[in-house]
C-alpha cells in the first residue's frame, strides 16, 4: 500500500526538483491537505545530518501552521516572506532521494481506522496543538535531538492525511514521550549550568 502523503510528497519534490516552488504555491494547490503536507515537506530535512541555515524557518513556518489547526483553521496562512521561501535543489533532490526508505515503516501500519475519531474537529485541533509544541521542541538548540520530535510530527501528519485514529493515539502517546525527553535534557541542562554558575 502507498500512502496518500508519500504519494503527494514525492509529487512536489519532484516538482521542487524540476522548478523553484514557494511555500504559498504549494498551499493554493493543496488547500486543506496542505496544512499536513507542508508540514510534512518542512520536517522531512530535519532528518538530513545537515540543515545549513534553514531550521530556524523550517521550524517556525511548521509551528505557524500547527497553531492555525490547533485554533480550528481550515485554511493555512503563511507571513509573505516564509511564504515564498523556495527549497533549494540539492534539498529536494536529498529528500526525494530518501522518501521511501523514511516512509517505510507508516507504509506499512498506517491506514483508516478509528473514522470517528480521525475525522472529528477535536482530533484535527489537538493535533495541531501537539504538532506546534513538537515545533517548538524542534527549534530548541539542543544537538542530536531533531529526529524525535520530526518523527513525532510526521506520525501525527500521515494519521491526520490517512484518517487513522489508531496512529493519532500513538502519535499523542509519542508527543508525550518526547516531551518526557526533552524535560529530562533540559533539567539536566539546567543543573549543569547551575554548577558552573555556583
Amino acid at each position: 500500500m502507498h500512502l496518500r502523503f508519500s504519494q503527494d510528497i514525492e509529487a512536489l519534490l519532484k516538482q521542487l526538483a524540476d522548478k523553484p516552488l514557494t511555500l504559498a504555491d504549494i498551499l493554493e494547490e493543496t488547500l486543506e491537505r496542505g496544512f499536513s503536507l507542508v508540514i510534512g515537506l518542512l520536517v522531512l530535512p530535519f532528518l538530513l545530518p545537515t540543515l545549513p541555515g534553514l531550521p530556524g524557518p523550517l521550524g517556525f513556518a511548521c509551528f505557524l501552521l500547527a497553531a492555525q489547526m490547533a485554533v480550528g483553521r481550515r485554511k493555512p496562512w503563511l507571513p509573505s516572506k516564509i511564504a515564498h521561501l523556495q527549497f533549494p535543489h540539492w534539498l529536494a533532490l536529498n529528500l526525494l532521494k530518501n522518501l521511501k526508505q523514511l516512509m517505510g515503516f507508516l507504509e506499512k501500519i498506517a491506514k483508516p481506522r478509528l473514522s470517528r475519531v480521525a475525522e472529528s474537529s477535536h482530533a484535527w485541533q489537538l493535533n495541531g496543538a501537539c504538532i506546534a509544541w513538537l515545533a517548538i521542541l524542534l527549534i530548541l538548540p539542543i544537538p542530536f535531538t531533531n529526529f524525535m520530535p520530526t518523527t513525532a510530527i510526521l506520525v501525527l501528519v500521515v494519521a491526520t492525511l490517512e484518517a487513522d485514529g489508531w496512529l493519532m493515539c500513538f502519535g499523542y502517546g509519542l508527543t508525550i514521550a518526547v516531551s518526557g525527553v526533552f524535560g529530562v535534557l533540559l533539567w539536566h541542562a539546567g543543573g549543569m549550568i547551575q554548577n558552573l554558575l555556583g
